[in-house]
């Protein structure tokens, strides 16, 4: 690629405690994640993994957006294509057909509320932007749709950049890893010197717990979570009732909010700023009885 990657992460690693940036630029507000930040998570479609996350219908998307905001979700992340492992593939005039709508409405109910558009796919992307939303949310880390980076440097738009390999429909086949966090760490520092060097200024880093990792994958890199500060870029942990709490406990994704609070709050400890959930409420709660601890 023509770029020395051992310098760009010395580089990075300068100066890392005063330098790592604790503000992102959403629709010409800047948010603060020195103190963290709850990210409410909708879901558009009839299969995604948490039942209660699945909102069908713009009236009952809106309302569950408007009842985050008053939960005290800074951002609200809106989903219409299914990313749990073996979901069947939707097309992307159906992914648009369905996030749009809600996007418009929900900045029509919320003019003050921050959305995030989780999809893979550039087009889907842009349309969510130019409906009123204003962060690009990628699982795939741009490896599904190569004009994803040029998109997000043309919007400037914040970009949450999530380590994946494979797709949905693949990823558990290929969960192996000599050493997780390095070949993690190695993905975002090659990511974010694209990015960079294409203009784009706030990227927020995501492990992808869970994608593409099976449970001990996911739990070693929370175990280091904080070594990924060196990067100087925020972190976003997304763990909420996800397999690598309700299948450790041998419970349901229904029964794992307890759990969920637990591993949000071992985030919180190793430097995560923005929480990914399904229950704001709850998440609210740990982030404020932690920064009392601070």
């Amino acid at each position: 690629m023509g770029y020395d990657l051992s310098t760009f992460q010395l580089t990075m690693a300068k100066d890392t405690f005063f330098r790592k940036k604790a503000t992102i630029n959403a629709g010409g507000r800047l948010i603060d994640l020195s103190s963290a930040k709850v990210m409410g998570i909708i879901n558009l479609t009839p299969d995604s993994f948490f039942a209660g996350s699945r909102k069908q219908g713009i009236d009952a998307a809106v309302k569950q957006a408007g009842k985050m905001l008053v939960e005290g979700a800074t951002f609200v992340d809106l989903g219409a294509y299914s990313s749990r492992p073996g979901a069947d593939d939707v097309s992307m005039q159906e992914e648009t057909d369905r996030l749009i709508p809600v996007v418009e409405a929900i900045v029509s109910a919320y003019p003050d509320a921050i959305l995030s558009i989780d999809t893979f796919r550039a087009k889907v992307a842009g349309a969510g932007i130019s409906a009123g939303a204003h962060i690009i949310n990628d699982i795939s880390g741009g490896q599904l749709d190569e004009d994803m980076f040029t998109t997000v440097a043309r919007l400037q738009v914040p970009y949450i950049l999530m380590h994946m390999k494979g797709n949905p429909r693949t990823m558990n086949k290929i969960a192996e890893y000599e050493d997780v966090y390095t070949e993690v760490y190695d993905y975002f520092v090659e990511k974010y010197h694209r990015l960079r060097m294409l203009g784009v200024h706030d990227v927020i880093i995501d492990p992808g717990f869970g994608f593409a990792k099976k449970r001990e994958h996911s739990y070693a890199l929370m175990a280091r979570l904080q070594d990924f500060n060196v990067l100087q870029l925020p972190i976003l942990a997304g763990v909420s009732r996800k397999t690598m709490i309700y299948g450790l406990l041998g419970i349901t994704a229904d029964e794992a909010l307890n759990g969920t609070t637990a591993l949000n709050t071992i985030a919180l400890t190793k430097g995560a700023n923005i929480l990914r959930v399904h229950d704001v409420k709850e998440a609210v709660e740990a982030v404020r009885i932690w920064e009392m601890c601070r």
